[in-house]
């Protein structure tokens, strides 16, 4: 009996719910009450529950009703789904996206983007690589449509490139740590003095996706919340993203400091948007890289990476 269930029942029945009462639902569908009415009778009779109560003049949901709703609007909105995808597939929509990212870049930009996409795309799925730095593989090998990687990658020449945004890498230490007191630019000798924290993917072909200073003394780190620790905890100087340590800069749980060699302007990164020359991104990917790149709205003291 089961088997029987059809897409039109149930979406009679969630007709049926929205408008509250069985002639509303007609009117709604184009029927007359009388089919509304059938339809939800046999309804009921292949599922061996009872959907409504009909005392009085306007059918209420019964509790076995009530729990099925859900389940017969999961189902209606997944067909819904694979029409829209197969609707786009014949007009050359990608059914699935996939994006590799680095960890670097920020959080807040990068969510509104994937908010955005799904409203405007909702049959393309949506599959991310969340990586630290090596972004770069997963689009060589096809994984990927497309990744966003920072301008210390090493792009090989079958990859195209565009720029989306740029981001300060502020070097902090924590407040207790020697370099925090030190008045003006900090002279190199004096740096080196003391313990680098840097962020490194063992995996990564282009090395440290850092600041590369001669410091005897480096402990390398391939988790960034690692790295936000241990400069929290007075270890080493490090760079780390403004929107990552914003909030601590902002609250002195981490200080800003500047060497001699700082550009006037600080430490910058820009962050790129990278695929394939041979096999760019389709209607959906192509939106979706246009819109990191508008999505540049001031980032929130609150704001992480993907780390």
């Amino acid at each position: 009996m089961l088997d029987g269930v059809s897409l039109d029942q149930l979406r009679t029945f969630i007709a049926a719910v929205d408008e509250g009462s069985f002639s509303a639902a007609g009117r709604r569908l184009r029927r007359a009450q009388s089919v509304v009415s059938q339809t939800m009778a046999n309804l009921e009779g292949q599922l061996g529950v009872k959907l409504f109560e009909r005392r009085g003049h306007v059918p209420a949901l019964t509790d076995q009703g009530r729990a099925l709703l859900a389940n017969a609007r999961a189902v209606a909105r997944d067909m819904d789904l694979l029409k829209a995808r197969a609707k786009r597939m014949v007009g050359g929509l990608e059914p699935e996206l996939g994006v590799a990212v680095d960890v670097m870049f920020p959080n807040a930009t990068f969510t509104a983007a994937v908010a955005a996409f799904q409203k405007e795309f909702p049959a393309t799925l949506l599959r991310f690589d969340i990586e630290s730095s090596a972004v770069i593989e997963p689009v060589m090998d096809g994984r990927c449509a497309f990744g966003v990687v920072g301008s210390w990658a090493l792009a090989p020449p079958q990859l195209t490139h565009e720029a989306l945004l740029t981001i300060r890498l502020p070097m902090v230490v924590a407040p207790q740590h020697p370099l925090a007191t030190h008045r003006g630019r900090i002279p190199m000798a004096v740096l080196a003095e003391h313990i680098q924290l840097m962020h490194v993917d063992p995996s990564d072909i282009s090395g440290d996706s850092g600041l590369r200073l001669e410091i005897p003394r480096v402990w390398r780190l391939s988790h960034l919340g690692a790295k936000l620790a241990f400069l929290r905890a007075g270890f080493g100087f490090g760079v780390l993203p403004l929107h990552l340590v914003e909030a601590d800069i902002a609250s002195g749980t981490l200080v800003e400091i500047t060497t001699e060699d700082a550009p006037c302007a600080g430490r910058q990164i820009e962050m790129w948007a990278v695929y394939r020359t041979d096999s760019p991104p389709g209607p959906a990917g192509r939106w979706f890289i246009d819109r990191l790149r508008k999505e540049q709205a001031p980032q929130r003291k609150s704001d992480h990476v993907f780390a």
